[in-house]
């Protein structure tokens, strides 16, 4: 049986994300970005850690299960819990996702789970989290494989796909159920974790105050098959956490749902000058309908007043805090 997550005794709950580690092959910046973790695992002492996606380089992996071995050390050594979805990149080497996930699944530290074979992707799960006081359901967090690329003469990136939507609402339905019995009806409370953001990032960015920066373009899919809205419709997911573009940290409340970038983590993939790599935290407080959130830099700092951006409209190319440069890498 795999180990349960629980809140703590004095009601909190800690996640750490890491996203975008693109580990290699324990490279010297491969090095570097272990030595990043450490140092936010060591500050944070977390409950959990969620890897939001190209956890490893994919094709530069001479080998991808020793590598991915290698990225999670850092939690293998502390004895914390983790989990990760799978970005574009992870199995673009000799492993298929089915493999890696395999490879993960080795380690009883592991949460991550294959989910269900008839939908799209793999690592489609919810992880509950259990009252320390009563032992009965207090939150729930989602996974889901946000896939990879396009189909050919579409372009773009991967997209949930509308079976995975239909997996999430049945899930949904089934915990809100199990919730409610003992709480009148409020919804439960929720996160969900996957790697490509949804194409409201773009929105909520354009159109509402975000706090925290935007160098580059939302690298959205160019197909909307309807998440956001599923998650609405619900009402217990009261926050995403997406990687993906390792130069936007924003964050911004759409319809009441906050929609969050990780801090991109590793050193073996492109960057920004003056934009340190570091970790997302997420802290949950048993009995709300909120979280709180701040991001661990690598050289130690905790910002939790990140600047804050009002709408000003879509500028594709600037040097300025708060705009942005085209998607990071040309794909299919």
């Amino acid at each position: 049986m795999p180990p349960t997550l629980w809140f703590r005794e004095d009601g909190t709950f800690k996640i750490v994300q890491f996203t975008d580690m693109h580990w290699h092959n324990g490279d010297p910046d491969d090095l570097q970005t272990r030595a990043l973790m450490e140092r936010v695992l060591d500050a944070e002492r977390p409950d959990l850690v969620l890897l939001t996606g190209d956890v490893i380089a994919g094709e530069p992996c001479r080998d991808p299960a020793e590598s991915w071995r290698q990225s999670v050390a850092p939690m293998e050594a502390r004895g914390l819990l983790w989990a990760a979805v799978f970005g574009n990149h992870d199995d673009e080497g000799r492993l298929s996702r089915a493999e890696l996930m395999a490879v993960q699944q080795e380690s009883q530290l592991c949460l991550s789970e294959p989910g269900p074979k008839e939908i799209a992707g793999v690592g489609n799960y919810v992880l509950p989290i259990l009252s320390a006081r009563t032992g009965s359901l207090a939150a729930a967090l989602y996974c889901l494989d946000s896939q990879s690329y396009a189909p050919p003469g579409l372009g773009g990136y991967g997209w949930v796909e509308y079976d995975q939507i239909g997996w999430y609402l049945a899930a949904a339905r089934a915990l809100s159920k199990e919730f409610a019995a003992a709480k009148d009806g409020t919804p439960l409370p929720a996160l969900a974790f996957f790697h490509i953001p949804l194409p409201e990032y773009d929105e909520v960015w354009d159109f509402h105050a975000c706090r925290g920066v935007k160098y580059e373009n939302v690298c959205c899919p160019r197909l909307n098959t309807g998440l956001f809205s599923a998650f609405y419709s619900v009402g217990d997911v009261m926050g995403t956490f997406v990687g993906h573009d390792h130069v936007n940290d924003f964050e911004g409340t759409l319809y009441g749902l906050r929609l969050c970038y990780g801090r991109a983590t590793g050193y073996n993939t492109y960057g920004r000058d003056g934009f340190p790599r570091g970790a997302r935290v997420i802290q949950l407080r048993e009995g709300e309908r909120a979280f709180t959130t701040w991001l661990r830099l690598d050289d130690g700092r905790a910002v939790t007043e990140p600047p804050e951006h009002a709408p000003q409209g879509r500028v594709l190319t600037s040097d300025a805090p708060g705009q942005s440069e085209p998607c990071h890498d040309p794909v299919p």
